[in-house]
């Protein structure tokens, strides 16, 4: 597995890095997602690419063995995919709040609802953090960086 680690930290470092320098050069606003993504994928791949070569060598006892994140051995099967199932089910959700409200609206919701129904904090919590979220996501988005971000399929519909 190392030769696979090392060929994809290198191919990730080359696209991300092209990224990186294509987006140099272009206007601030238009350059800051592509270099706020590219410059950490970049070191992370970097760091990848020296664990592969310079890192310890595995035991013959841990080959083949995750060296980084496992959900747990003690698990059984069923609750590991039922946990799947859960997580694709949320990300699969965020997406469809996206497309019917916009990002405005998805991403407070979505906080809101997780916290409440998978995470079982209190409306308290729950609320002080839905207000943060919504707070940040519309001071820098709409406020700071002036983002049009489109409406969703739904208010589109209602003329909102």
């Amino acid at each position: 597995m190392p030769n696979a680690s090392l060929a994809l930290g290198l191919g990730i470092m080359a696209v991300s890095g092209y990224g990186v320098i294509a987006a140099w050069q272009w206007p601030w606003k238009a350059a800051l997602f592509p270099l706020a993504i590219g410059i950490p994928i970049f070191c992370l791949a970097a760091i990848e690419v020296l664990w592969v070569l310079i890192g310890e060598k595995e035991a013959a006892s841990d080959a083949g063995a995750a060296r980084d994140f496992q959900i747990s051995r003690e698990l059984p099967r069923s609750e590991v995919v039922k946990r799947g199932i859960v997580a694709t089910g949320w990300i699969a959700g965020f997406f469809a709040a996206i497309v019917l409200l916009g990002f405005p609206f998805a991403v407070p919701l979505f906080v809101l609802l997780y916290l409440k129904l998978e995470a079982k904090e209190g409306w308290i919590l729950s609320g002080v953090m839905t207000a943060a979220v919504w707070a940040l996501f519309y001071g820098l988005f709409d406020r700071l960086l002036h983002l049009p971000l489109p409406q969703g399929w739904l208010l589109e519909w209602l003329g909102f």
